[in-house]
Order: C-alpha cells, then sequence, then structure tokens
C-alpha cells in the first residue's frame, strides 16, 4: 500500500489536484477529509520557511489573495523534526502550550491552493498534517486558519543555518513584531 501511495503521489498527484473529486478521493485514502469548494476561501498560518517570499511564492509557486502578520496563542514554536542532513536540521514545527505564541504570516487563498501548499509541502503524507487553529491578525481580528504540524522528537535540535535564514527573513520581509524577530536571532544553528 505505502509503494502504491508513492507511485500515485509521484506520477498522479499533479493530475488528480485539479480535479475536485479526485482530490477528495486522494485525502480520503490517507484518512483526511477535503471539505468545501475549491473556490473557497481560507487562511493558512505560516510560522517557518514559508514566511519567506521566495520560499512560498517562488519554489512553491503560491499567489495568495492577501497577507496579514498573524500569531496564533496556546501553541509555542519547537525545532523538534528530522531534517536533511540528519542530525544537522531540525525544521520548524508547532506544538500546544498554555500561555504561548507563535507569531508568523497568515495567507488568504482559495482552497484549490490549499490543496496545492499541501502537496509541496509532502500532505498528505507521512510527515505534515493539516491543523486549524484560532489565530488573530495584528490588529487583534479573529480568523480560522490552518497550518502544518508533525508529531516531533521530544527534544528540540538546531535548524541549518540555511532554513534558519529562510526564517527571520521571511520575518523581516513581513515586519513581524521585534520581540518575534529577536526570539528567531536568538535561535543557534546547527553546526557545519
Amino acid at each position: 500500500m505505502i509503494r502504491l501511495r508513492r507511485f500515485l503521489k509521484r506520477l498522479w498527484l499533479p493530475l488528480i489536484l485539479p480535479i475536485w473529486p479526485l482530490a477528495r478521493l486522494w485525502y480520503r485514502l490517507w484518512g483526511l477529509q477535503l471539505e468545501g469548494q475549491p473556490t473557497d476561501e481560507v487562511w493558512y498560518f505560516a510560522f517557518g520557511a514559508n514566511m519567506n517570499d521566495t520560499v512560498f511564492l517562488g519554489r512553491r509557486k503560491m499567489r495568495p489573495l492577501e497577507w496579514r502578520v498573524g500569531r496564533v496563542p496556546g501553541y509555542r514554536l519547537r525545532f523538534n523534526l528530522e531534517g536533511r542532513p540528519k542530525g544537522k536540521a531540525a525544521p520548524a514545527n508547532i506544538e500546544p502550550q498554555a500561555g504561548a505564541e507563535v507569531w508568523g504570516v497568515l495567507y488568504r487563498m482559495t482552497r484549490r491552493d490549499m490543496v496545492w501548499l499541501h502537496s509541496t509541502e509532502g500532505v498528505p503524507g507521512w510527515r505534515y498534517y493539516p491543523l486549524w487553529l484560532d489565530a488573530e491578525d495584528r490588529e487583534g481580528s479573529a480568523l480560522r486558519a490552518f497550518s502544518l504540524i508533525a508529531d516531533g522528537l521530544p527534544e528540540d535540535g538546531n535548524p541549518s543555518l540555511r532554513y534558519i535564514t529562510l526564517i527571520r527573513d521571511g520575518a523581516t520581509q513581513h515586519d513581524l513584531p521585534g520581540h518575534w524577530i529577536e526570539k528567531l536571532n536568538a535561535v543557534r544553528a546547527a553546526d557545519g
């Protein structure tokens, strides 16, 4: 079954995604539910490299309808995923923690764009899964947004210098609060 999913993902995903009923079936095969219509608008909360325009607009080829600085209360930023090269990189993740908050960028997009973004992040798959969160923009307006989360390791590692630089630059590009940029600047990069 795993080989079949990998085969379908690599060869058929570009054909499946534009056809909404097939995209729904693809999600169902992974135990996820794809709700709504392709043109429905949703918010995405980016807290890692997707805050960076080079990554989000360039590599992922996303074209958001709007963006805002935002935060998600009740979560904290972690670097507890196994990256590449193994032991020398730890991608960003979030996890629930009372009293904490994570700052990032809120992007408004269509559900079809959400499915495209998921596919560029390997969702559905074995690592990340979508999670709906209660977010706020900089002005305090409440928004329901999805983000991507993974089951992380118990201990945090260190992100690669390249990766943490993407996050820092994205935070600066979008004018995140100074205290959050200072927090990101204090993250130690992996050696090597």
